[in-house]
């Protein structure tokens, strides 16, 4: 009998020992896949893209080293980037205002010479209704009158 459970043993011990395996070999495919897809790289989506439990993950010291490192340059190029996009929206933003400034002092000054163009047409226009003796409608506000 000792022959019996020795070999039962041993072969428990293999299927053990292969399903181990499998499982290493499946988290390691699972990262290679969430890398592939830019996916973030956590023990829960590593989880479940591999169909294996925490507790492995966690017990298994080179998965939990790399997935640990994984993590973390994850959350270094996240922060980095997030600081260029900073600096480049504050860079867009400062440019676009800038140019807005500029089109609305072109604008400010092409209505302030079409308002000197409008009051110099107006003071012709009384200079000739005075010529002909003709007095403005009591109606009609003058600029000189309003200012």
């Amino acid at each position: 009998m000792t022959d019996s459970r020795e070999r039962r043993i041993t072969a428990l011990t293999e299927a053990a020992k292969a399903k181990s395996e499998n499982k290493t070999r499946d988290a390691d495919q699972a990262i290679r896949r969430l890398v592939k897809r830019g996916e973030p790289i956590t023990f829960q989506a590593v989880q479940r893209e591999a169909s294996v439990s925490h507790a492995f993950l966690y017990n298994h010291p080179e998965l939990r080293k790399r997935i640990e490192h994984l993590r973390g340059a994850r959350r270094k190029a996240t922060t980095d980037q997030r600081a260029d996009t900073d600096d480049t929206l504050v860079i867009t933003l400062t440019r676009q205002l800038a140019e807005l400034k500029k089109q609305h002092r072109r604008q400010l000054q092409a209505l302030r010479d079409a308002l000197e163009r409008a009051h110099g047409e107006n003071l012709d226009l009384r200079r000739e209704l005075a010529r002909r003796g003709i007095q403005p409608s009591p109606n009609v506000a003058s600029i000189a009158t309003t200012s």
